[in-house]
């Protein structure tokens, strides 16, 4: 299976780690993995701040880019949206990286071990854009295609806030046009991983998981955000 792997600019440029687990963490579950390095950004601070009439040279590329790969997967739910929405037109390809191993690989194990208290933060695109899981206000059976992948993970101790799938105020160019607003959910996002004592904050969406670690940061708490494919790629005993 070729699968050709799209890293959002953010994580290239301040988590390189996130797509470097990724890469591996493909790789050991048998994808032959392309990385076009001439890859750009997906289009979506743009688009978001009104502008998707002026993103048609990125689209474009991207969609040349990516044209002979199988799968398109992406370490990031808003991204992926982006992309499937507005860029590859809904072709189902283009995938988020739990989504893919969820759905495509259908992965049962993973040799991995994690050993510390793990906070799951549900990111709104991913939950509502992409259902990588049950949205609360939604009436039907509970499913979610992130925590039975890190239960896999060996000694890995899942934890999930009261307010399962609220939102940590980023939403992209939300933080800048609503800074005080994001601000303060932000403050009350960590406030809920802190009442259940995690050592991590975890999430498919780094965006989501850089507005909470500035959070922390500040208020000098010892909670850490990491990728979910980098404990999925971990072996810590």
């Amino acid at each position: 299976m070729k699968v050709s792997l799209f890293i959002p600019c953010y994580i290239d440029q301040f988590y390189p780690q996130v797509g470097i687990a990724s890469l591996e963490l493909l790789e050991k579950l048998g994808c032959e993995v392309n990385y076009p390095k001439n890859q750009t950004c997906c289009g979506q601070p743009m688009a978001n701040s009104g502008f998707q009439h002026l993103t048609g040279d990125i689209d474009k590329h991207n969609q040349q880019l990516f044209a002979d790969a199988d799968y398109v997967v992406c370490p990031s739910g808003s991204c992926t949206l982006h992309l499937k929405d507005h860029v590859f037109h809904q072709q189902p390809k283009v995938m988020e990286l739990c989504e893919f191993m969820t759905d495509i690989l259908k992965v049962k194990e993973l040799d991995a071990s994690f050993p510390f208290k793990v906070g799951l933060h549900q990111s709104c695109h991913g939950l509502r854009g992409l259902q990588l899981a049950k949205s609360s206000e939604l009436v039907e059976e509970p499913y979610s295609k992130m925590e039975p992948l890190l239960a896999m993970v060996k000694k890995l101790d899942l934890r999930i806030p009261e307010k399962a799938d609220e939102c940590c105020g980023f939403g992209g160019t939300f933080a800048v046009s609503e800074e005080a607003v994001s601000a303060k959910m932000g403050q009350d996002r960590c406030n809920d991983f802190e009442d259940i004592e995690v050592d991590y904050i975890t999430s498919p969406d780094m965006s989501c998981l850089m507005h909470l670690e500035g959070t922390l940061k500040r208020k000098g708490s010892k909670t850490r955000v990491i990728h979910v494919a980098e404990i999925l790629n971990s072996n810590i005993q």
